[in-house]
Parts: structure tokens; C-alpha cells; sequence
């Protein structure tokens, strides 16, 4: 996990962000235990508190689960996991568009830019 943060957005939301990316890529699979909230915190360079934090809401959420006596695990609901993935990409595709828009782009040359980066990706 990156553990750079952003300075203008809660650190508990970039957490949940990244946790929710990595569940989404795969990076996390269904059903891995997470380690504990200490050891999480430790390795992101948070305190605890606010790793807590991003995991009740990410718990809340339906994206882990406790299991009491066990741990934290990431849920195994693929239904709840395809919901994360299309809201991700809903969200980065609007912040994209506007973007786009704002610099005076028509959907023709959103859509040729699109296509001539992905075509540039694949060949490289």
C-alpha cells in the first residue's frame, strides 16, 4: 500500500480508497485475512485509530467482515465487490469527463483520446 496521503482529504478515507482498490484489483481476494488493526497501522505509518476507523466503515460497507476470535476477513459477496468496482469507476470516469470537458474536449475527442492511449498502452 502507498503510504503517501494526501494533505486536503481525511487519512481514513484515503485508506478506505485504497483498500477498496485493492479488493476490487484482486490484490485482496475473497476471503483473506487481514492482518491486525496494530500491525495495519504500523505498516501504513497511521495510528490505530484511524486504521480502525477506515476498517468499521469499510466493514459497514459489506466489503470485510469480522469473524470473532479469527480476525478480519475480505468478503467473499461478489455482488458487493462488482458494486465497489462499478462505483469506482462511475466516480473516476465522471472526475475524468469533467476534466476533459473543461478543457473544451467534444465526446469525438474524448472518445479518440481514449482510443489512441489504449492503443498506445497496448503496444508498449
Amino acid at each position: 500500500m502507498d503510504t503517501s496521503f494526501r494533505q486536503n482529504e481525511p487519512i481514513y478515507l484515503q485508506l478506505i480508497e485504497r483498500f477498496k482498490l485493492s479488493i476490487v484489483s484482486g490484490k485482496l481476494l475473497p476471503g483473506d485475512k487481514l492482518r491486525s488493526v496494530r500491525d495495519l497501522a504500523l505498516w501504513a505509518g497511521v495510528n490505530p485509530n484511524t486504521m480502525q476507523r477506515a476498517l468499521f466503515e469499510l466493514e459497514r460497507n459489506g466489503l470485510i467482515y469480522t469473524q470473532r476470535t479469527s480476525g478480519k476477513f475480505v468478503t467473499e459477496d461478489a455482488d458487493i465487490i462488482g458494486r465497489v468496482r462499478r462505483e469506482l469507476a462511475e466516480a473516476k470516469t465522471a472526475e475524468y469527463l469533467g476534466y476533459m470537458r473543461s478543457l473544451g474536449l467534444k465526446t469525438d475527442e474524448i472518445l479518440l483520446a481514449i482510443k489512441e492511449k489504449e492503443e498506445e498502452n497496448a503496444n508498449s
